[in-house]
């Protein structure tokens, strides 16, 4: 099965948060208490980030860290390829060399490419905003989860759970 790693995940969330934020200087204390991620894997999240230049860090009593860029520029498979490296559902297309005694006989390989670049494009086309939007629960329709919204006075939906305002 094709999965992210639990990092990986909580690396969209924080980005996520951070692009809410309108691009705020925020300290790893605050992302962790905005996200609900602890605060060592946040710091750990930032450092990766950091060094894919995904996230900018500023040093001293107002620092903390920002986007790089702006939300809409930053897709899903740029955050992947820094937590996990290149995006690739077989070793014998993401450049290692050497992957398995078939290579050069291997009948699957280049369809393993066009699915590699068909999830690479895919994941490309989708930007932080994109994450940052509000998608109607599992299997219910726009109208339903609206009419909940409005037939609940003093509550609203949020990503994470339904608050009173």
């Amino acid at each position: 099965m094709f999965r992210l790693n639990r990092l990986t995940d909580y690396a969209v969330v924080v980005m996520s948060q951070m692009a809410a934020r309108g691009g705020e200087t925020r300290s790893a204390q605050q992302i962790s208490e905005d996200t609900g991620v602890p605060l060592p894997t946040v710091a750990k999240l930032l450092n990766l980030l950091g060094r894919a230049k995904l996230v900018v860090s500023q040093r001293g009593a107002s620092g903390g860290y920002t986007l790089s860029a702006e939300p809409e520029e930053i897709t899903v498979a740029q955050i992947i390829q820094a937590m996990e490296g290149p995006i690739a559902l077989t070793a014998c297309v993401d450049g290692a060399t050497d992957c398995c005694g078939s290579e050069a006989f291997c009948p699957m390989r280049g369809n393993w490419n066009k699915v590699n670049g068909a999830i690479r494009e895919a994941l490309s086309a989708v930007s932080l905003v994109d994450m940052m939007s509000f998608p109607p629960s599992f299997g219910l329709s726009q109208t339903v989860v609206q009419g909940a919204s409005q037939t609940a006075p003093g509550r609203t939906l949020s990503s994470r759970t339904a608050t009173k305002q």
